[in-house]
Parts: structure tokens; C-alpha cells; sequence
């Protein structure tokens, strides 16, 4: 699990997303408005592509996913986001729903407008069926306040499932 500004250490940042995800399973109905998925391509060739969608009251937050990939055909992926009821918290997962992806992933990079980021992960495999998400490694990928990109020179080049918890920024009077 990964907090942004290279407190990825195991303790705090561990005990942080346990709590916030145990919260989010405790959470009273209504507590997070519904998620909008939306589902796009991620096509390969090398180029670089974008996809982003805004979520919130006058659509105060933007998830945005930018990739270049090489090897195989289009694949499926969905994006999914959703607010706090309270619109303080929005979440952004973006993944490929049939679990692992089979393009090669030359560079990603998942960013947040309208918010920071409290909690980032990257996965080189998406839960399926009866399997489990399968993280990437630490040094494969990094989390700032706005973004969860890969590293270069280290990135194995498997993605498949990204996911993101940011805070609505403090506007200052």
C-alpha cells in the first residue's frame, strides 16, 4: 500500500489504509454517493493515449489515466469514480475487469485534479474470479499528491489495476 510523498514505509501508511478502508466497509448506507463507471479502450502501438472523467458537484474532480502500451489488441478497462457524501473524498479506480492485462505497459501515470492524494496503489494483476489483486512492487511505481506513475528504469511494464483515495484541496482564504 502506498501513501504520496515517499512515506510508502510499511507502518504508518499500512495502518492508515487498513483503517480507511475498514471504514469505508463499516460505512453507514448513503455514507459514499453510487460510483460512475464509465468503460474506454486502452489501445496499443506506442502512442501515448488519455483518457479522464470528472465526478462531484459541478464536477469538482478529474481522474485522468495516460499510457502508452505495446503488443496485443484493444482491451476493455473501466474507470471508476465516486465521492464522500459529505464530496471531502473521491475515489478513482481505473482496471481491466477481466484481471491480468495482456499489453506490455512502456510508461502509466494515473492523475487527480480537484484533490490529493491520501492513498495510491498499483497492480500488475486485477482480482478475478477467485484470484487476488497482485501489487507491484514498491520501486516500480511512485505516488505524489496528485498522480501514481511508474518509475522508469524499474517498471516490469504489467498493469492492470489502479486505484486512488484523494482529499478535496484546502482552499486557502
Amino acid at each position: 500500500m502506498a501513501a504520496p510523498s515517499g512515506s510508502r514505509q510499511g507502518g504508518g501508511a499500512s495502518l492508515w489504509a487498513a483503517l480507511l478502508l475498514a471504514a469505508v466497509a463499516l460505512r453507514p448506507a448513503g455514507a459514499v454517493s453510487e460510483p460512475t463507471t464509465v468503460a474506454f479502450d486502452v489501445r496499443p502501438g506506442g502512442v501515448v493515449h488519455s483518457f479522464s472523467h470528472s465526478v462531484g458537484p459541478g464536477d469538482k474532480y478529474t481522474c485522468a489515466f495516460t499510457y502508452a502500451s505495446q503488443g496485443g489488441t484493444n482491451e476493455r478497462w473501466q474507470m471508476s469514480l465516486g465521492t464522500s457524501e459529505d464530496h471531502q473524498h473521491f475515489t478513482c479506480t481505473i482496471w481491466r475487469p477481466q484481471g491480468k492485462s495482456y499489453l506490455y505497459f512502456t510508461q502509466f501515470k494515473a492523475e487527480v485534479r480537484g484533490a490529493e492524494i491520501e492513498y495510491g496503489m498499483a497492480y500488475s494483476k486485477a482480482a478475478f474470479e477467485r484470484e487476488s489483486d497482485v501489487p507491484l512492487k514498491n520501486e516500480e511505481f511512485e505516488v505524489t499528491k496528485t498522480a501514481v506513475s511508474h518509475r522508469p528504469g524499474t517498471f516490469k511494464a504489467e498493469l492492470s489495476k489502479l486505484v486512488i483515495v484523494a482529499k478535496a484541496m484546502r482552499s486557502e482564504l
